[in-house]
């Protein structure tokens, strides 16, 4: 189902309607004196993946268990200690 705006509307938040229908695949009635005059409707694909897409990919991924992630730690802390100098931010 369309949205429904005013074509004024549409006009003064134009980037934003337009970036609704492109990355988030709605479509859009637009309206004058309430009889619908046009429809913006995506014209293919999404070519950028949504953030639950992302998140779906991200459940996915192996995780590392307790255990390795408490070797992971330990070896980027012996790592640190092991430089000789550590590096610190040009900010700080």
């Amino acid at each position: 189902m369309a949205k429904t705006v005013t074509v004024t509307e549409a006009a003064r938040n134009f980037s934003d309607v337009v970036n609704r229908v492109f990355y988030r695949g709605e479509s859009m009635d637009l309206t004058r004196g309430g009889t619908v005059v046009a429809r913006l409707v995506p014209t293919g694909a999404i070519e950028a993946p949504t953030g639950r897409e992302v998140l779906a990919g991200w459940k996915t991924l192996p995780h590392l268990s307790g255990e390795e992630a408490e070797d992971f730690a330990a070896e980027v802390e012996s790592g640190r200690q092991s430089m000789n100098r550590i590096p610190t931010s040009k900010w700080d």
